[in-house]
């Protein structure tokens, strides 16, 4: 983010696999991941839109575009956090995530919020 970016966000993620909804002996691997969009511009933003690139260790790609995050299209305002959990089903035991949300800020300006690439691991598979 350059300095005194009108337009500055930090993402923050984390990932949780869920063993309960997973079937392991079917390839069936699921994960939740909780996101943390914080507003570190002067202007505030909507997010309107989310892009995912989701890759298996088999490097199948899973490419999700769609409205806002789980349902809403928040409006972040300077030093303003949202924060949500969703989930994605790999069927192989790690994976990764990355993608981007456009934001629509008060000024006029769109632009896109880089969301940098995340691992999704069943646990004890990666040392």
């Amino acid at each position: 983010m350059e300095k005194n970016d009108p337009h500055g966000f930090i993402i923050q993620t984390q990932v949780n696999y869920l063993p309960d909804q997973s079937d392991e002996a079917g390839n069936r691997f699921v994960f939740s991941y909780t996101i943390n969009i914080t507003n570190l511009g002067s202007v505030a933003a909507k997010l309107t839109s989310r892009h995912w690139i989701i890759t298996d260790a088999n490097n199948h790609v899973q490419e999700v575009h769609g409205q806002g995050v789980v349902g809403e299209q928040p409006l972040l305002k300077p030093n303003q956090s949202f924060e949500y959990t969703s989930g994605t089903v790999l069927s192989t035991q790690v994976g990764t995530m990355r993608g981007s949300y456009r934001m629509h800020a008060d000024d006029g300006t769109q632009f896109d919020v880089d969301i940098p690439q995340f691992v999704l691991s069943v646990p004890r598979v990666l040392h």
